[in-house]
């Protein structure tokens, strides 16, 4: 015997497809939320330890800065340090140099040549007299060139002193020559050779 369904089949079929896909959509809609919230939590856990690290390392550079400055003030205090060790090693240096300067103007000095002023400026000295001859000068000034305390002698005035007889001092000379101790000459020759080489 035929069974006959009398019962509305295609209107069931259509209410189950249209509740299954409403299940779908709302388990769709609940993932696509759940999805973007974890996404979120991901972000904001990754943001986190990037101000965790971004903290750290400024307080490294805290840190190094104040290290910097330190070290900045000790350089600075060093300098000080240092120039005032330079100061005192030329005081004690200028202590002796009267004491040079007379020595050796006394042992530069050749016959036939006399001292009638000499004038201190600084490190310039300026030395005025009368000598027998030119060539007398000449040798006084070699002699300045080879002592330790003098250096650089430089003519500045030479000539015939009107009136005077035979026998005396017919020339007055002035010259100019720096009195500066050993170890200045030969730091300042080394600060020239380095500046010409640059």
């Amino acid at each position: 015997m035929a069974r006959i369904n009398l019962l509305p089949w295609r209107e069931n079929r259509r209410q189950e497809r249209q509740r299954n896909f409403m299940i779908g959509l709302v388990a769709t809609a609940i993932g696509a939320v759940l999805l973007v919230f974890l996404a979120g939590h991901l972000v904001q856990r990754q943001i986190d330890a990037q101000e965790v690290r971004n903290d750290f390392l400024r307080g490294e550079i805290r840190t190094l800065d104040d290290q910097i400055r330190q070290i900045e003030e000790l350089e600075e205090r060093r300098d000080n340090l240092l120039a005032r060790k330079n100061v005192i090693e030329r005081l004690q240096e200028n202590r002796s140099m009267m004491v040079h300067l007379f020595n050796y103007l006394a042992q530069t000095v050749p016959e036939g040549v006399r001292l009638s002023s000499v004038r201190q400026a600084g490190e310039e000295l300026t030395i005025l007299g009368t000598t027998q001859s030119e060539t007398r000068v000449s040798d006084y000034m070699r002699n300045i060139e080879s002592a330790e305390w003098l250096h650089q002698p430089e003519l500045r005035i030479i000539e015939v002193i009107p009136g005077e007889g035979a026998g005396a001092e017919p020339f007055r000379f002035e010259l100019r020559a720096r009195l500066a101790s050993p170890r200045v000459v030969k730091e300042d020759e080394a600060g020239d050779s380095s500046g010409e080489e640059n």
